[in-house]
């Protein structure tokens, strides 16, 4: 029997050890924090998903607000329902001060909107989610 033939038994088995430690690791911490705190986590990162892709929609509707400003305020409002359901559901210190970050960029914007900015800017509003998503990814 070649080398090679006598190491792949030690190497398979030390793949196994190693893949039990983990999956015994991620119980643990499972078990630690529990499936509700995994849940919210899980909950924010897909809502930070759906906030990232309605910061994309606002964009372009600012971008074609005068073909139809309606857009423009249908992305807020997306936003800032999205941004409800991640403080309803979260404790994380972090997590609500980038929601709350958020939500006072979207205010600014849609004052800034009722106010006749044709080109309100977008950078806070970019800003803020993208630093949700990074609080929100574990």
């Amino acid at each position: 029997m070649s080398t090679a033939a006598n190491r792949r038994p030690h190497r398979r088995r030390r793949t196994l050890i190693a893949a039990a430690t983990a999956a015994l690791a991620l119980g643990t911490a499972l078990t630690a924090t529990g499936c509700d705190a995994v849940g919210k986590a899980l909950d924010c990162v897909q809502t930070a998903d759906s906030i990232a892709d309605s910061v994309t929609d606002l964009q372009r509707a600012v971008q074609n607000a005068a073909n139809d400003p309606t857009q423009t305020q249908q992305s807020l409002t997306s936003i800032e329902n999205d941004l409800d359901k991640i403080g309803d559901k979260s404790d994380n210190a972090d997590v609500n001060k980038a929601v709350d970050d958020l939500q006072s960029a979207v205010a600014n914007v849609r004052t800034a909107i009722k106010n006749g900015d044709r080109a309100p800017d977008l950078s806070p509003v970019t800003d803020a989610a993208g630093e949700l998503t990074k609080v929100c990814t574990p």
